[in-house]
């Protein structure tokens, strides 16, 4: 390739060359000595020519304006070109000029319209130069043709420690290409993938990323799509990452659902140190959540909660993980938008008199969140419980008023005697009761609604008790699924490198020994439940011992009991090799069990004996023998 000639599918370290092209779209044919000899031409003018002379005469090449602020900065290690609108040519010049660079060690072209053709050109520039460690492509419309380019190229470069990729509109298919980069590649440490389009399949790749890689220590994935299924699946892969210590998820919605597999996964996750996850509509439910994963973590030190649907009972619940938790590593904690009450602050301080380092940013103390308003309670239960309490009637209550038992008594007389009475009910909740009680404002009280109140109540009471065990079950239920979820993400996502050699669920085999097979550690604790292992953890930590099937199980007319020995009639055994078990045969001193020779009946428990014996029918002839004697004797 030659000149600026462009071709998407077939690209080398040739088309970063000063060779002019006065028709670039001609197909030129060439033999191979001529293309050896251009390429040797090419290495020598490179040679020649210093860093600067290269990268004038490949602006000039392809028709673009120096960068005069590149020209100053040669030399340096770090070179900042952020929004100098290069474009796909400019990024080809500039790739020209570094191939042989020796000294930049970070290089900086965030939003420089780039596309997918300046990274290609990037990226062929990054296969010769091993200089660079920290390269910034964030906001440079790279799309998914960007992301396949520069994945490929983390396939081969050894060099590049920091990455940011942040606002290319990343498509969440984009992500597999990244799952099978950092598969293989333990030298970027540093990943910025925030600000682009992953969702749910994206949150899966992604989870598989981090399962798989065992280098990246900071990885941001703010302001993306990562929520339900997404997050769910994220988690799994956090579960088993080992290397990871800053994570960044905030404004990605993850919401209850994704606090749920996020406490999960902190239990059993001991190398992060900084979690992120502010803006993610995570409520005080979603909090108490998280907390069950704090609870078992030793490692997290600074956890953000900020503008979530936090209350002070959220923030109560987060301060009390610290106090309850001896082995906390939290020393930060911030809920700067939540308002908080006295007793929080209280709180707080007796717990930082534990833990002096524990700093919690929150935001005030106040406020409608802070105190809720008091509920209002009904009048005309306070009536009812007060008479509930002193085992009275209504007509008793007022009888002194209604000496007709009408159960209908003027309003005056109505209010005088509730007030005198030491039922406690202020004078708007009376002036209340009245409204209710006559609401045609006759001036006559019609207290017989009083009596059914307590019908009212207890129905109102029952129907509160079905609505509130309706949303626990619907809770539970939806919790279930997320779990459930979240273990099969798991062992969707758990990292060949933990495969261990443990017992396989295979049938058995007459003709040989059982196989053992690779299963995931995730999926250890199936395999103990699994019945089709004979050698299974469960079955050999048990009193009952497998011991070794005796001749054929095919023929097998039924199984006896797995604490028994499986021995058979019609397969001789000698005495030597007969097999012992936990609760042991008879002793063979026993002449019996001796004169058996291992007979069918000689192998059953004490507990069953066997019928047809001997001993049993001398019994029957003695019994007869009882009855003819009775008889004569009668006679």
């Amino acid at each position: 390739m030659k000149g600026d000639d462009f071709s998407v599918h077939s690209l080398s370290l040739d088309s970063l060359s000063l060779t002019e092209d006065e028709h670039p779209h001609e197909v030129v044919l060439e033999d191979e000595a001529d293309s050896e000899a251009r390429v040797s031409e090419q290495k020598h003018i490179r040679q020649d020519l210093s860093t600067e002379e290269l990268y004038l005469q490949a602006c000039k090449l392809v028709g673009v304006v120096p960068v005069r602020y590149f020209l100053r900065n040669l030399g340096c290690a770090t070179i900042n070109l952020n929004h100098h609108g290069l474009g796909p040519l400019g990024g080809k010049a500039l790739a020209i000029a570094l191939v042989t660079d020796m000294h930049t060690t970070t290089l900086e072209l965030a939003d420089n319209f780039l596309l997918a053709e300046g990274a290609r050109y990037l990226v062929e520039m990054l296969r010769a130069n091993f200089t660079i460690q920290n390269l910034d492509l964030s906001d440079n419309h790279l799309q998914s043709a960007g992301a396949e380019s520069v994945a490929k190229m983390l396939l081969e470069n050894i060099s590049i420690k920091s990455l940011k990729l942040a606002g290319n509109k990343f498509a969440e298919d984009d992500a597999k290409w990244f799952a099978d980069a950092f598969s293989s590649n333990y030298r970027v440490k540093e990943l910025d993938l925030s600000h682009n389009q992953f969702c749910g399949r994206g949150g899966e790749h992604l989870g598989q990323m981090i399962a798989n890689n065992d280098s990246i220590e900071v990885l941001d994935l703010s302001w993306n799509h990562l929520r339900m299924k997404g997050a769910v699946a994220f988690c799994a892969g956090l579960k088993v990452n080992t290397t990871l210590k800053h994570l960044d998820l905030s404004w990605n919605g993850f919401g209850n659902e994704g606090a749920l597999a996020l406490g999960e996964a902190l239990k059993f996750n001991n190398t992060l140190v900084h979690l992120d996850l502010n803006n993610n509509r995570i409520t005080d439910e979603g909090a108490s959540l998280l907390c069950k994963g704090l609870e078992a973590n030793d490692t997290l030190r600074v956890l953000q909660l900020a503008y979530n649907s936090l209350t002070v009972e959220g923030a109560l619940t987060l301060i009390n993980v610290v106090k309850n938790t001896p082995k906390t590593a939290i020393e930060e904690i911030n809920i700067c938008n939540v308002l908080v009450n006295e007793n929080f602050v209280q709180l707080l301080e007796l717990i930082c008199q534990e833990h002096p380092s524990l700093e919690v940013q929150y935001g005030g103390v106040g406020g409608f969140i802070a105190k809720k308003p008091r509920k209002r309670i009904d009048p005309m239960k306070v009536i009812q419980d007060y008479l509930d309490q002193r085992k009275l009637r209504l007509w008793d209550f007022f009888r002194n008023i209604d000496k007709d038992g009408t159960m209908r008594v003027p309003v005056v007389d109505f209010r005088k005697a509730v007030q005198q009475s030491s039922i406690p009910l202020e004078r708007f909740q009376i002036e209340e009761l009245i409204q209710r009680l006559d609401r045609d404002r006759t001036g006559i009280v019609d207290y017989r609604g009083l009596a059914d109140t307590r019908k009212q109540m207890m129905r109102d009471h029952r129907r509160q008790l079905r609505k509130v065990e309706s949303r626990q079950k619907k809770e539970k239920q939806k919790s279930d699924r997320i779990l459930k979820t979240f273990e099969s993400a798991v062992e969707a996502v758990t990292p060949r490198s933990s495969m261990i050699i443990s017992p396989g669920a295979a049938k058995e085999d007459s003709s040989g020994p059982q196989h053992f097979s690779a299963t995931p550690l995730s999926s250890w604790h199936h395999i103990i439940m699994s019945n089709s292992s004979r050698y299974s953890v469960n079955n050999m930590s048990s009193e009952h011992v497998h011991l070794p099937m005796i001749g054929n199980p095919s023929r097998s007319p039924d199984m006896r009991s797995y604490s028994q020995p499986n021995l058979f009639a019609s397969i001789p055994k000698p005495l030597t090799s007969k097999p012992t078990s936990a609760q042991g045969l008879h002793s063979t001193s026993n002449p019996s069990v001796a004169s058996s020779k291992l007979s069918p009946t000689a192998n059953l428990t004490r507990s069953r004996p066997a019928l047809n014996t001997e001993p049993t029918s001398k019994a029957k002839v003695k019994g007869k023998k009882k009855k003819t004697k009775k008889r004569k004797e009668k006679i």
